[in-house]
């Protein structure tokens, strides 16, 4: 499938795997080829040792995603209904991204415009979120007859106050970048001619830090989202245990005290 990519393009930059939806011509829609190919992609991302770090995008200066290709949703229903609810099980692409629960290694949503239904629930289910100012934010299922099933309706109340994220899931309005940043949803809200050179500070600067660490911090921060304080303690994480007899745990202190960069090694 990576062979045969149509509409994703992949692109493996050093640690950085580049992931850009490429349909601009329907603001990135997602089809169920789009999904497939996702999975494809999101499973060489995992398996591939050299990449510590993705960055999620769309193709052209309009849109990072809209979401479900609704053409071809209209055209399914009309061959026979197809009714679906939350999740993706047994779709073309499961698991995708917004379940992929135990992916360690830390994903960057470049969003340059819409990110509606799908696709802003993509960039909710990122680790750090960049922004153009004219980025527009909905999850406008309610207004379709369909739910936000892709983890909209739990991500979103539990990543904004509750009160506000009920008033957008109830009435898919539309929240501009800079209403998504004071909500805290985004962590950057840039002119859209400074978006690379922002993105490309979040990378080096995850890039200059230890990758088991980085993965740790990302499962624990996660799994303990919703636990009690005392069970999080005492949970036991896979990358820290990983983390904690690594070659990097002894690399970055002694790197520090002999006053050079460290040499991450994920080892």
């Amino acid at each position: 499938m990576i062979d045969e990519l149509t509409r994703v393009r992949y692109v493996k930059d050093g640690r950085v795997a580049r992931v850009t939806l490429d349909r601009p011509a329907v603001l990135n829609a997602m089809d169920l080829r789009t999904h497939a190919e996702l999975a494809a992609v999101w499973d060489d991302f995992e398996a591939d040792d050299q990449l510590w770090l993705a960055v999620l995008t769309g193709a052209g200066p309009r849109s990072f995603s809209v979401g479900q290709d609704l053409k071809e949703l209209a055209a399914r229903d009309a061959a026979g209904p197809t009714p679906s609810t939350f999740g993706s099980r047994g779709k073309p692409g499961w698991p995708r991204l917004t379940e992929r629960f135990h992916l360690a290694k830390p994903v960057i949503a470049r969003v340059n415009g819409y990110a509606f239904g799908g696709g802003f629930e993509l960039a909710l289910a990122c680790d750090v979120v960049v922004a153009a100012e004219h980025a527009e934010f909905a999850l406008t299922e309610a207004r379709l007859g369909l739910i936000p099933g892709a983890g909209g309706v739990f991500r979103l109340t539990r990543q904004a106050p509750f009160r506000a994220a009920m008033g957008y899931l109830l009435s898919g309005r539309r929240m501009s970048a800079r209403r998504a940043y004071e909500l805290g949803l985004v962590n950057e809200v840039v002119p859209a001619e400074e978006l690379d050179d922002h993105v490309a500070r979040w990378v080096e600067d995850i890039l200059a830090c230890a990758p088991l660490s980085v993965r740790a911090i990302k499962e624990a921060a996660t799994t303990a989202a919703t636990l009690p304080l005392p069970q999080a303690f005492a949970t036991r994480y896979v990358w820290e245990e990983r983390r904690m007899h690594s070659r990097d745990a002894v690399e970055g202190p002694r790197a520090f005290v002999e006053k050079r960069p460290p040499r991450w090694t994920c080892e």
